[in-house]
């Protein structure tokens, strides 16, 4: 586990996500969890994934930022992108059968939005992160044995990146971090903007 240098504030994260905590857990950030609850949209609204995944993180941050009367709100959205489409967290089984067979086989993008809020202030910093990802081609008999392990719920895309190697999954583009839910090694560069903007040393 990675440690660093005190923050001027506490972190908080905007997000139930095993995998965003896992990561922050990892890297050494003491921080506590708020999720915010919002309602995400299926659609991308002006069809495009870099601003859909960077409203969504505002939005998030925004929300738990009004429950907020000092610290930095951590808020992310991940999601799929393929041929134009977002390929979000399934509802079911059956859904989640149908997102991997449209991925099998197929590179596509994966986007994480992040915005970082501080309180009080309300000095905010967005950015979004691209990764590209490859599925192998799938037979019905891996998609059925993967669908058992239930590893597809609460996931962008029905599927959690195994680490170190995954089977299925390969990343041609991008970072591991950005796939799995937050871009760590752009969060930390963020941490220390923030850090000088609240006038840590």
């Amino acid at each position: 586990m990675a440690t660093h240098a005190p923050l001027p504030f506490r972190l908080i994260l905007a997000s139930g996500s095993w995998g965003r905590k896992w990561l922050m857990e990892q890297s050494g950030y003491p921080f506590e969890i708020k999720p915010s609850n919002i309602d995400e949209p299926t659609e991308a609204r002006l069809g495009d994934c870099r601003h859909y995944v960077g409203e969504l993180a505002w939005l998030k941050a925004a929300a738990v930022a009004r429950q907020t009367d000092d610290g930095l709100v951590i808020a992310a959205d991940t999601v799929g992108w393929l041929q134009g489409k977002v390929v979000g967290k399934p509802e079911d089984e059956a859904d989640a059968r149908r997102i991997i067979r449209s991925l099998s086989g197929t590179v596509h993008e994966l986007w994480t939005g992040v915005c970082l809020w501080l309180r009080p202030g309300d000095w905010q910093l967005c950015w979004q992160e691209l990764s590209r990802v490859r599925m192998k081609a799938l037979s019905d008999a891996e998609i059925d044995s993967y669908l058992k392990t239930r590893k597809w719920e609460g996931c962008s895309g029905a599927y959690a990146i195994e680490l170190p190697h995954d089977p299925y999954l390969t990343i041609e583009e991008g970072s591991v971090s950005n796939v799995i839910g937050l871009p760590m090694e752009s969060l930390e560069n963020a941490l220390g903007w923030m850090k000088a903007v609240r006038g840590g040393s």
